[in-house]
């Protein structure tokens, strides 16, 4: 298949019932954070057979053309074909293999480049995590972790909210693999952001950074930061905990902030994961609740 059969493919497949579903879903109207952005009114599970009909083999030349496109499952498409191909060559026999190496680093170095094509909250959590999250923990041509921190620290500061999404949300593969670093990173660097997806995008990211690495370093940095989290963020990254104990972060009062909202590193920020333990022992939780 090419990129064109693909986009009249699923043109084909067009719904306009389910369209006006997901444009009032994906908040599409005027002034809203998915504003003009185009539906054919496919549901996931749709767009991911035509990736599985597409290929392994679908030429990485021809996903930009996917990319640029104005329908917005066209675009998810594209970034799914990306997630297979970078999934594929991700296998542990093939971690330190110098063809996939190279091949890999060229998919990130595209998501990179249209990074801004997923303009909204699904076309970011379906692919950044399976993308550059895992390339965060694999061998790379580009550069070494200090590059990819450089990486993630331009996304984190840029203008545009999907790519500050992202520099978040890739810690979700980093968790799983047991690296609690970039999540604690990037939480401390957006904690003041004003916007409420990148609050519940934080909190998701740290109750998934306690489950998968340690609920003792998620209590830390709460007793850290709980004052000055916003309410929305604190409730994501508390909520498989106790109820009991739920109740107890939820009460501590929040400081206000006034200030506009700068990007910014803190306590964890860079810190390597080695030292977490060390760091917790000497932190002195003036103040913070018996939990």
């Amino acid at each position: 298949m090419t990129a064109q059969e693909i986009i009249k493919y699923m043109e084909s497949l067009q719904n306009e019932e389910q369209r006006r579903i997901l444009m009032g879903f994906f908040k599409t109207g005027p002034g809203e954070y998915g504003e003009s952005d185009e539906f054919l009114g496919l549901k996931v599970p749709q767009t991911r057979e035509v990736v599985r009909l597409a290929g392994l083999d679908f030429p990485l030349t021809e996903i930009p053309e996917l990319l640029l496109n104005h329908w917005h499952e066209v675009r998810l498409c594209g970034f799914l074909i990306l997630v297979a191909k970078f999934e594929k060559l991700a296998t542990k026999r093939l971690e330190n293999n110098p063809d996939a190496i190279t091949k890999r680093d060229e998919i990130v170095q595209m998501y990179l480049q249209y990074a801004e094509q997923a303009n909204n909250w699904d076309l970011v959590d379906l692919s950044v995590h399976k993308i550059l999250g895992h390339w965060l923990l694999l061998p790379s041509n580009l550069g070494d972790k200090n590059y990819k921190i450089k990486v993630l620290d331009d996304l984190a500061a840029s203008p545009c909210l999907w790519k500050q999404r992202m520099s978040i949300v890739c810690s979700w593969k980093t968790s799983q693999m047991g690296d609690p670093s970039w999540c604690l990173r990037y939480a401390e660097i957006h904690l003041h952001h004003p916007h409420d997806l990148m609050h519940k995008a934080v909190g998701w990211m740290l109750r998934e950074m306690g489950k998968r690495c340690s609920m003792d370093l998620l209590r830390d940095f709460l007793r850290q930061h709980a004052h000055e989290m916003p309410r929305t963020m604190l409730r994501y990254a508390i909520e498989k905990m106790p109820e009991t104990e739920r109740k107890e972060w939820m009460s501590i009062p929040t400081d206000k902030f006034t200030s506009d909202y700068v990007v910014k590193t803190n306590l964890f920020a860079g810190i390597p994961v080695s030292d977490f333990p060390d760091i917790i022992l000497q932190q002195e939780n003036d103040g913070a609740p018996n939990i």
